[in-house]
């Protein structure tokens, strides 16, 4: 059976990462990085434990690259560029072909934003896999939650509610033909980390987070942050492409608090509307124009004619029952 070192040098000890951002990677008691004149260095943690942030049995190249992708996307939602990561896991024992296909996903992933592995711990007990991201972002523009402004118009990323249609057809809640199963599944398995979008809003959005744990609860992290309140066009918010086919009253609860969408809802001057856009066709990834923040507190909720919504949601808790 493989040691510790030996699972270690056989899955996640790599060449040289061509940009050499780690003066020293994996192998010593810390790694090194350099610092860059003018720039702050973004740091942000996610843990992902079995049974509770995926199922047992989850196929580990998806696993691998989940595990990255929700880091990934706290750096996009401050406007940093990735650097490296560290990756320390617990395993109830090596098992040779998972731990091969957990580090492609997770590599395939890495390389694709330039992203390097310079260290972590590996111990024997229950699945539990946490990544520490590193990125960059230059002295004052990291896209911070205290930041939103009165008059801003509330924006967000790509789509949302499918990765909780997912999750809710897998828990047997209702049932999805296997299609469109599949379909949804991709956005709860392999979400896509809004990096280009991020550093792209640097200098036009105000105001940013990334949408993990339901979009209602999320934006008022931002609000609560900022001491604002927030109006929300409801039946603006750009469904997924599964989720545009569910009744009216599914699609509102999926989208304002479904969780694991890991999209951009971000903040900016009306004024900078066509910036926003030019910045979003740069980076790839649509952007919807959802609400506006106001000076009264609390979250107002509208449907598409204008008319207030009385509804009872709330985002996820880890703490809560599962």
């Amino acid at each position: 059976m493989l040691s510790e070192f030996d699972l270690i040098a056989r899955y996640f000890v790599r060449p040289s990462h061509p940009k050499n951002r780690a003066t020293l990677g994996v192998g010593d008691d810390c790694a090194l990085l350099t610092q860059q004149a003018g720039m702050q260095t973004a740091i942000s943690s996610d843990m992902l434990v079995e049974g509770r942030h995926f199922f047992a049995g989850a196929d580990p190249f998806k696993l691998g690259h989940k595990s990255l992708a929700v880091n990934l996307s706290d750096l996009a939602a401050m406007g940093a560029e990735p650097v490296a990561f560290t990756l320390a896991f617990s395993l109830p024992g090596v098992e040779e072909e998972w731990l091969s296909q957990f580090s492609q996903g997770m590599f395939a992933l890495a390389d694709a934003h330039d992203c390097e592995l310079i260290g972590g711990d590996t111990t024997k007990g229950p699945l539990n896999i946490c990544i520490t991201v590193f990125g960059r972002v230059p002295i004052g523009q990291a896209l911070r939650r205290d930041a939103a402004l009165v008059g801003d118009d509330i924006w967000v990323s790509g789509s949302l509610g499918d990765a909780r249609l997912a999750l809710g057809a897998l828990y047997n809640e209702y049932a999805l033909n296997a299609d469109a199963l599949d379909r949804a599944a991709i956005h709860l398995h392999t979400p896509q980390p809004r990096v280009a979008l991020g550093l792209a809003l640097r200098g036009i959005a105000h105001a940013a987070l990334d949408v993990s744990d339901g979009l209602i609860g999320d934006l008022g992290h931002i609000l609560k942050s900022s001491q604002v309140g927030a109006t929300l066009n409801v039946d603006a918010l750009p469904a997924g492409a599964m989720l545009q086919q569910q009744p009216l009253e599914m699609r509102r609860r999926f989208t304002l608090a479904g969780g694991d969408d890991y999209e951009l809802c971000f903040t900016a001057p009306a004024s900078k509307r066509e910036a926003v856009l030019g910045a979003a066709l740069a980076a790839g990834t649509e952007v919807t124009r959802i609400g506006v923040i106001e000076a009264e507190r609390g979250t107002r909720l509208l449907d598409g004619d204008g008319r207030p919504l009385d509804l009872n949601i709330s985002s996820f808790d880890h703490f809560a029952s599962p």
